[in-house]
């Protein structure tokens, strides 16, 4: 679908809605839908961002008035990190994410494995409603529990794994150390961690075709890998038919210049649960072929990390729980092709007893295990920032 196609498709659902959802009324101000002739003309719409979503939701639950639908006419509800909430509106493939596990050579019949989280955030069920609609049947994983899974795989055979790509590694790593048969994957839909180009080789290099998909809880699949009619990968990645995108520059509301890296902002409309100009917070660019980049980094100090959003409001907290420590500073990298993160902490008086609790106060907060260092008072940079990403953008 052309981006003119998108954008004709949008602004006529955007009449339909207009009168239903006093927060889309809000947020298109006095704002004439006549005014919008061309997808440039998005820019006159403010940007909803994440901060803006949660403080809408907190002052109009659960979703913030922009539900068009009453809360018990969707089939799941769910809760990610940062206070947001996400309904799943009914339907075949809400999330749209049957075009990305097509793409990526799925087809009916094929047994699924998917290792995304069901807990909570609706990663495991954004896949799962893809793999279904196509006819495919899912073993439903979640993360973790490796050696059960790795029995699992061998006693059902699935060819497809979906979830991080760093947890396939290690599922491939164990079963190989345990002589047990996962020979029976052969292709990956991976999402929710960066995919280097050494991790991706050596996921190919034992057998498993590897995709990616760029993915949010909030808007499900909004782009995904392709391949040329030969076979091989095309770079950069297929924007979702079903929404529009745009590169703003990060701050602003502001189309970004061509081929800069800028936030990435959707709109999606489909469904009960529209967003308007619904700001991610991540970073990503147009390629030349007019294909999104892919994901390239935060625009702000979130970082996600296996999968899992890690916010600073959730190390200030850490800081509220442990009043003996001073200023605080989580830093994610890559280690072993994952990813991993310590928190540095300041304190007067380091013990392997406070190291403990805090991490256990890191891992209660973010579901994420994390290493502590404990530093001495004045000894982080005076920068202002609380989460440092040192992974590099693939």
């Amino acid at each position: 679908m052309t981006d003119e196609a998108r954008f004709e498709a949008l602004r006529a659902r955007l009449g339909e809605l207009h009168g239903r959802s006093h927060a889309l009324a809000r947020q298109l101000g006095d704002l004439d839908l006549g005014e919008l002739r061309a997808p440039g003309d998005l820019a006159l719409i403010p940007v909803l961002r994440k901060s803006t979503l949660a403080a809408m939701q907190a002052a109009e639950p659960p979703f913030g008035a922009l539900a068009v639908a009453p809360t018990s006419a969707f089939p799941r509800l769910f809760a990610s990190p940062g206070e947001i909430y996400e309904p799943e509106s009914a339907g075949r493939d809400p999330w749209g994410a049957a075009k990305a596990l097509a793409a990526a050579g799925v087809a009916a019949g094929e047994i699924v494995v998917n290792c995304f989280s069901y807990h909570l955030t609706p990663g495991g069920r954004i896949l799962e409603s893809g793999a279904l609609a196509l006819g495919c049947p899912v073993i439903p994983a979640g993360p973790g529990n490796t050696e059960p899974l790795i029995a699992a795989i061998a006693h059902l055979k699935p060819s497809v794994y979906c979830g991080p790509p760093d947890f396939l590694k290690i599922v491939l790593d164990k079963a190989r150390a345990a002589g047990a048969d996962v020979s029976s994957l052969n292709k990956a839909l991976v999402s929710g961690a960066a995919l280097p180009p050494s991790l991706r080789a050596e996921l190919e290099g034992a057998g498993v075709k590897t995709r990616q998909a760029y993915a949010t809880a909030d808007l499900g699949v909004i782009a995904y890998e392709t391949d040329g009619a030969d076979g091989a990968l095309l770079p950069g990645m297929l924007v979702n038919d079903e929404l529009v995108v745009e590169i703003v520059t990060p701050g602003t509301d502001e189309p970004a210049a061509p081929g800069k890296v800028g936030e990435v902002v959707v709109t999606r409309l489909q469904g009960d649960y529209p967003l308007l100009r619904f700001a991610t917070g991540d970073l990503s660019a147009w390629a030349s072929s007019g294909r999104l980049k892919g994901w390239m980094g935060r625009a702000d100090q979130s970082a996600k990390v296996k999968g899992l959003f890690v916010h600073p409001g959730q190390i200030v907290e850490i800081g509220k729980r442990h009043p003996e420590l001073g200023a605080l500073r989580l830093v994610v990298r890559r280690e072993g092709e994952q990813d991993a993160m310590t928190l540095h902490a300041e304190t007067a008086s380091p013990n392997e007893a406070l190291s403990q609790a805090v991490a256990a106060t890191l891992q209660a907060l973010t579901r994420l295990r994390g290493e502590v260092a404990l530093v001495a008072l004045a000894s982080l940079p005076n920068d202002g920032k609380i989460i440092v990403d040192e992974r590099s953008a693939q």
